[in-house]
């Protein structure tokens, strides 16, 4: 049936949470335009076999007609697919922060790498031009400095209060402005208070 694998992208995207980005899957979307082109020298065919007083009885009209639609949702298909793909890794460069896991690199294909490069440098153009880091604080922050607990060895980070050493399994008391980003990125993880 025209468009199955067009569909079975959007299906495969939807069904992954939100901020997950499954891998990239470039042989649908070469079945995708296989399709295309497969519907386009369809159309092509159909209008040089009929004379231009036969293109408007209803039964080759009706053919054409069909095949231009389908092509046209395989492209808005493929292209809702892309799109949903990016707006992703969009949220996922506010959640993780300007350094993507490996394990998300390897599900994106070379334009979306290239993509994210392009949104993290604009990103980052624009925090230094209004010399704000609107990454920073996502949530307002209730308090100023929080507890947190090292997930894995980072070694020396610089604070506004000095360099600080931090090692796997070690916790320690810092202005949440500092830590917000390793935070973000799983590196540290937030000890809530026992209240």
């Amino acid at each position: 049936m025209y468009g199955d694998d067009a569909i079975e992208l959007l299906r495969e995207l939807r069904r992954a949470a939100p901020h997950i980005l499954p891998p990239f899957n470039e042989d649908r979307i070469r079945k995708v335009i296989v399709e295309i082109e497969g519907l386009f020298r369809e159309v092509q065919n159909t209008l040089n076999e009929f004379k231009p007083e036969e293109l408007r009885t209803p039964l080759v009209y009706g053919s054409m007609v069909t095949h231009h639609a389908a092509i046209n949702r395989n492209k808005r298909c493929m292209l809702a697919y892309i799109m949903g793909r990016l707006e992703r890794l969009k949220i996922i460069r506010w959640d993780v922060g300007a350094v993507l896991p490996d394990a998300l690199k390897e599900n994106l294909c070379s334009q979306e790498r290239k993509f994210f490069t392009h949104y993290n440098r604009n990103l980052t153009n624009y925090m230094q031009a209004v010399g704000v880091d609107v990454s920073a604080d996502l949530h307002p922050p209730k308090d100023l400095f929080i507890e947190v607990r090292c997930l894995e060895d980072v070694g020396e980070i610089m604070t506004e209060n000095g360099a600080i050493m931090l090692e796997k399994d070690t916790q320690h008391f810092l202005r949440r402005s500092d830590i917000e980003p390793l935070i973000r990125q799983g590196i540290l993880k937030h000890v809530p208070k026992n209240t």
